[in-house]
């Protein structure tokens, strides 16, 4: 379940300190996953996820944390998304520390693999600079 974000080089957040330096540490876009167990995770999240970071546009830098696994990470990067509670799995972009775009579950479990990298894709052409290829 970590290995399916992090073999396709997400970053993994595993305490408050490591999110807290990746918040603040990070000029332009940071996109934090909050990943878990659940089947709408592996069926939907996690797929779109991958399918959109080969766009050509996407974060500066891309992390996730593990609800369920790695608690007091998973608290941290939820301070981070004033106004949206608590949900797993989510997308959150930041732009220099401040939340700019969500995808919650309840978004996230009423849509395909292919719809949630759409979305994803969507905000990263909206957000985030092009990359080389």
């Amino acid at each position: 379940m970590r290995a399916e974000l992090t073999q396709i080089g997400v970053e993994e957040l595993r305490t408050a300190a490591d999110v807290d330096a990746a918040v603040k540490n990070s000029r332009g876009t940071l996109m934090i996953v909050v990943n878990s167990m659940c089947g709408c995770a592996a069926g939907k999240a996690r797929p779109g996820i991958a399918m959109a970071l080969r766009h050509p546009a996407r974060p500066d830098r891309v992390a996730t944390v593990f609800a369920g696994g790695d608690i007091e990470a998973t608290d941290r990067a939820r301070t981070y998304f004033g106004g949206y509670p608590p949900s797993s799995p989510s997308v959150a972009l930041l732009r220099d520390g401040q939340l700019v775009w969500m995808l919650e579950r309840r978004q996230i479990e009423s849509q395909g693999a292919d719809q949630i990298a759409a979305a994803l894709t969507a905000a990263f052409d909206q957000f985030c600079a092009a990359t080389p290829a």
